[in-house]
């Protein structure tokens, strides 16, 4: 069994279980599935967390652990670069990444946030961003 957090075209989210990944793709291609709460069939797979199960025969957990920990100090690096080399635009991006593009001599380098649907905008307008886990430094 497999559970989904999936999502309608009116961005209604909701989660269901499958027998296995096909059946989703199966129901769905034939229109047999459908939102909770508005009935649309236009139906997606939402992001959603992965769940691990640690069986201590099989896996090494401080190894498992060490690898966390090389990972989280990556991401803090990363994010150190940009903070430190890029400007923050905040909720802004979508409307200064589009000042950048169109703007070809324009060479700034921003980060800030954005939404799913500005997001696929862009995408659309043929701009592609880049989305990186922001790890907080303190935790």
């Amino acid at each position: 069994m497999i559970k989904y957090n999936l999502k309608c075209d009116n961005e209604h989210e909701f989660e269901s279980w499958f027998s296995d990944s096909r059946e989703f793709d199966k129901l769905n291609k034939k229109k047999l599935l459908e939102c909770i709460y508005c009935n649309s069939k236009k139906i997606s797979k939402s992001i959603m967390a992965p769940m691990i199960s640690v069986n201590e025969n099989r896996v090494d957990i401080q190894k498992f652990k060490q690898n966390l920990k090389k990972e989280k100090k990556e991401l803090i690096e990363i994010r150190k670069f940009i903070e430190n080399n890029f400007e923050y635009v905040g909720k802004n991006f979508s409307k200064k990444v589009r000042e950048i593009y169109y703007d070809k001599k324009n060479n700034k380098k921003i980060y800030g946030t954005t939404t799913e649907s500005e997001r696929e905008q862009l995408a659309a307008e043929g701009i592609e961003l880049i989305s990186i886990p922001w790890i907080n430094k303190d935790n």
